[in-house]
């Protein structure tokens, strides 16, 4: 009894979770969506969360149902796991360690990958004839870095790229919400910065991603994270996640990122017309 009351309430309907960042948003909406067209149910969006720790945490503890996570980052960050560059050997450890430590399903990929981009103002990369990381490397103590904050701490992120392609810059990052990024990038704050591959800003703002040439990264595919509770109590779930597997393209995701970035559209509004398009 006395564990049942310090239990946080279960709804009685499906809560979709997402971080804090527009793609986030997008593919929790997606979700959401897709649910709602497939299902009688009725869905809680809880958008905004911090970051990939906090909406673990928030799995494990009942608070939401299902949201979107990237293989490398489960592996890695969540899973603490070594890092593993094949996609196919990544997924079956992802879905294998969820399941047996959280009792959590991983969905069928979404069709695309997210990786990190270390990302500099196009004037530079065609001043320097920069296309990769390596070349990079010699401007870089002269730089100043903007980065996120999960990005600095983890085991996949600056600090073994850093040790990877011996990138030093002047002075410690500068660490800001990963919307700001580009902004400070923009404004000459920063002179790189650690973004996401399919960020809509870099298209439209002519800035290039660097090559990671030594294929430091490892795979970033976007999969659905439900725990299985949900999945039990409401099976039909699984007919949505299915609808959406190999669906997204990593060029369709960046519009989409653009639209709501650059058009300034609601995602809502945005994933509405992606699901027509695809005739979901």
């Amino acid at each position: 009894m006395l564990a049942a009351g310090c239990s946080p309430p279960r709804p009685d309907h499906l809560v979709i979770g997402a971080k804090n960042f527009t793609e986030q948003v997008v593919l929790g909406e997606l979700l959401a969506q897709e649910i709602e067209a497939k299902t009688p149910l009725t869905v809680e969006r809880r958008f905004y969360l911090a970051g990939s720790y906090i909406c673990q945490q928030a799995m494990v503890a009942g608070r939401i149902d299902a949201y979107v996570e990237y293989t490398g980052t489960a592996l890695t960050a969540i899973l603490k796991q070594p890092v593993d560059r094949d996609p196919e050997s990544v997924l079956k450890t992802v879905r294998d360690l969820y399941q047996s430590k959280y009792q959590i399903t991983v969905g069928p990929p979404l069709g695309f990958e997210n990786t990190f981009a270390m990302v500099i103002r196009g004037d530079d990369a065609r001043r320097l004839h920069l296309t990769t990381l390596s070349e990079a490397a010699k401007y870089t103590p002269q730089w100043r870095l903007g980065v996120g904050y999960e990005f600095e701490q983890r085991p996949d992120g600056l600090r073994g790229l850093s040790a990877a392609y011996g990138l030093k810059f002047a002075g410690p990052p500068r660490t800001m919400d990963l919307g700001l990024l580009y902004r400070a990038l923009e404004a000459h704050q920063v002179d790189m910065i650690a973004g996401n591959s399919t960020d809509g800003p870099i298209e439209a703002l002519g800035l290039v991603a660097l090559a990671d040439d030594k294929h430091y990264f490892p795979p970033y595919q976007a999969v659905p994270l439900v725990r299985d509770e949900a999945l039990e109590r409401w099976p039909e779930i699984r007919m949505a996640l299915e609808a959406l597997a190999g669906k997204v393209s990593a060029e369709q995701m960046r519009a989409m990122n653009e639209a709501v970035d650059g058009g300034h559209r609601d995602p809502g509004d945005v994933v509405r017309d992606f699901r027509r398009s695809q005739g979901l």
